[in-house]
């Protein structure tokens, strides 16, 4: 790899680090592991704050993460930079056929991975089981769909979702925990699938009501202090106006 390229002066960077540094020498694979996680959480807010110099330095961190675990790969004797970027070169090849001279048609990418595997492979196998609930149930359908496992369109999931608040529904009058809970994460299941079918990130459709709730919550803590009401003491009533209010605004 050319020594001016920018990975090949993070590489250099780091390998310099593991020398003169008595923190960075007795770092291993599974000592940074908690920072990578970290650093591709801090990512990902960036991401979705869009803030150009945020992702800048959120994506500095990672490169600097990625380095890391390729010069550690190094020291084993195990890969280098090159081996790492020729894999993502031939996995694109042969994820991508129409665009490199072998004619066919595309394909999904996970039938396409499917296939490479020539079918020894499940097909929700390799997913992080630490990925957050509500991102694997949307890589879970994912996984599904690009096999065809799929309804055509969002009408399938949202009839879904009817059906599973209906059966949570006759479940809470029966009070028993382990049924609720068992339809309750149907009725989420069904949700996020609603969400996939019309191209929304589930993620960020509930963070964006988080934020819509914290804004309004706030604000209604903040009408009620002007009116000399407390919070803790004031009736269900008063609150609903309050927040009717906030909403109007």
């Amino acid at each position: 790899m050319p020594g001016d390229t920018a990975l090949a002066r993070a590489l250099a960077l780091v390998r310099d680090l593991r020398v003169r540094c008595p923190w960075d020498h007795v770092q291993t694979r599974d000592t940074l592991r908690p920072y990578l996680v970290e650093e591709a959480l801090e990512l990902d807010q960036a991401l979705r704050r869009g803030e150009p110099d945020a992702v800048r330095d959120e994506l500095g961190d990672l490169l600097l993460h990625l380095a890391f675990q390729i010069v550690i790969g190094e020291e084993r004797g195990e890969f280098d930079a090159e081996t790492v970027t020729r894999g993502v070169e031939e996995k694109m090849r042969r994820r991508h056929p129409h665009l490199f001279g072998r004619g066919e048609k595309p394909q999904s990418w996970e039938r396409g991975k499917r296939e490479k595997g020539k079918g020894q492979r499940g097909v929700l196998d390799g997913l992080p089981p630490m990925l957050p609930p509500l991102l694997m149930a949307y890589r879970l359908q994912e996984r599904a769909a690009g096999v065809g496992f799929d309804w055509p369109d969002a009408t399938g999931p949202i009839q879904k979702v009817k059906e599973e608040l209906a059966e949570l529904e006759r479940e809470t009058g029966k009070g028993e925990r382990e049924r609720l809970q068992d339809e309750l994460g149907d009725l989420l299941f069904a949700v996020v699938n609603v969400a996939r079918k019309l191209t929304i990130d589930p993620r960020a459709a509930l963070e964006q009501a988080n934020d819509k709730f914290t804004r309004r919550f706030e604000a209604v803590e903040r009408l009620a202090e002007q009116r000399g009401l407390d919070l803790g003491r004031a009736g269900l009533a008063d609150l609903d106006r309050l927040w009717d209010e906030v909403k109007a605004r």
